[in-house]
């Protein structure tokens, strides 16, 4: 009678040379590269970001176009709130729809060492039932921090970035 066979472990019968092209892990070698690499690359993004004012031109001119079409949507729903005024305080530039009323709507930005040049401050524009601008003509507004950055108000009431058109 023979003995039935036993199936044998995997590892049973097997010298270490066998496992030589079996990779159990990473090396301490390859983890030291992989950390000095995530370091490097961590320092250079901070850089990136850490000499960057708290103030955006393109928030802040957004922050005016949002609030100059709410104007003037007020002022073609015939609501006395069809009046923008844009100033600015010792921290922020405040754009308020419906200044005077009620019911009035602050926009704030942040300035962070931001000036706002171009017009004297406080600058009241009122629209008409058409949404226009009353008076007419193009206001050109200029953010002046680390760079000077153009905006403007077309008689009609649109808000673009650069400066106005003649």
């Amino acid at each position: 009678m023979s003995r039935p066979r036993v199936a044998k472990a995997p590892c049973e019968g097997r010298t270490k040379s066998d496992f030589h092209g079996i990779s159990a892990g990473f090396t301490l070698v390859e983890l030291v590269t992989v950390i000095v690499l995530i370091g490097v690359l961590s320092a250079l993004g901070i850089g990136l970001f850490a000499g960057r004012s708290a103030f955006s031109p393109l928030l802040a001119t957004q922050q005016l176009s949002s609030a100059s079409l709410l104007a003037q949507q007020a002022a073609l729903a015939g609501n006395s709130a069809g009046r923008l005024t844009i100033n600015q305080t010792a921290d922020n530039f405040e754009f308020t729809v419906g200044s005077g009323t009620p019911n009035a709507r602050i926009f704030a930005v942040e300035r962070a060492g931001t000036t706002l040049n171009g017009a004297p401050l406080p600058l009241t524009l009122t629209f008409n039932a058409r949404g226009e601008v009353v008076g007419g003509g193009n206001t050109n507004l200029i953010f002046n921090g680390e760079n000077a950055y153009q905006t403007c108000i077309s008689s009609l009431g649109a808000v673009y970035a650069g400066g106005c058109q003649p």
